[in-house]
């Protein structure tokens, strides 16, 4: 599998990853560390709490990472929670939503790392 392949299987742009990193070296070095980073992680423990200033600071991290990536959907979801939670912005969403938004994170999540597993494991 190339990393071509990879973002392809995983719904991401690999042109967008390729004009932000723009090498497959770097591109491969850091979608091989989204497993690990915690970032998303932090991204759903904040929003399980509903903590407002976690949750704004999480997404906002998520958002420029994953739209450095390719990862457009996680981003773009990512961008969505931010500007619900940036400081001073009026809440349009409810808690319901809120978790919605996140529960689709999750499983785009999954599934790039399931798709990263499967990209590793043909490389070995």
């Amino acid at each position: 599998m190339t990393i071509e392949e990879l973002y392809e299987q995983i719904g991401g742009d690999y042109e967008q990853a390729k004009r932000v990193l723009r090498m497959d070296k770097l591109i491969d070095k850091h979608i091989r560390k989204l497993a690990t980073n915690g970032i998303i992680e932090a991204l759903i423990a904040a929003g399980d709490a509903l903590d407002p200033t976690a949750m704004f600071e999480a997404a906002h991290a998520v958002k420029g990472y994953c739209a450095n990536l390719g990862l457009t959907r996680i981003a773009d979801l990512a961008s969505e929670l931010s500007e619900e939670y940036r400081p001073g912005n009026p809440r349009k969403m409810s808690d319901e939503e809120v978790r919605e938004k996140l529960d689709e994170v999750r499983e785009c999540y999954r599934r790039a790392v399931e798709g990263v597993e499967q990209y590793e494991s043909a490389l070995n």
